[in-house]
């Protein structure tokens, strides 16, 4: 008898209990990366870990993609993402992802040229992290400042 009051107090207790919804899945982001890149996994984890839904897809060349879509040369990398109808392209910080995707400026997306030191996927073991700029890409092929990164 003990024994069925104790399950019927814990089995009350549970209900009782506030439950927790499922946070909602976040943007799905296509990354379409170039072959034998190993930085672009370290950017495609953060992607992910920052509740992105990444799909993956190797190429041996991105530059057809990078016309298709407006990026001029000095702003190309090893990978690209597509999401909300924007580009990324390069080791971009998903916090500016997400700030681009809230703000919806006009324009064709974000890039951080040169791969440096201490972006998303180019993270060094003795923590040296290069300053950096987010540049955002406009129509036309120009670029200003979108954040900074120290």
């Amino acid at each position: 008898m003990l024994r069925r009051r104790a399950l019927a107090l814990l089995a009350a207790g549970a209900l009782a209990s506030p439950s927790r919804a499922a946070a909602p899945p976040g943007p799905a982001i296509a990354i379409y990366k170039a072959w034998g890149c190993s930085c672009c996994e370290g950017w495609i984890s953060h992607m992910a870990r920052a509740g992105f839904r990444p799909t993956v897809t190797t190429v041996e060349d991105l530059s057809p993609m990078f016309r298709r879509h407006g990026v001029p040369f000095e702003l190309s990398s090893c990978h690209m993402g597509l999401t909300g109808g924007y580009v990324t392209v390069g080791h971009v910080p998903a916090a500016d992802v997400t700030r681009l995707l809230r703000e919806r400026p006009k324009a064709i997306g974000l890039s951080v040229p040169g791969m440096p030191d201490g972006s998303p996927g180019m993270e060094r073991a003795d923590g040296v992290r290069d300053p950096y700029a987010t540049l955002l890409i406009l129509p036309g092929g120009k670029s200003r400042v979108f954040a900074r990164h120290a």
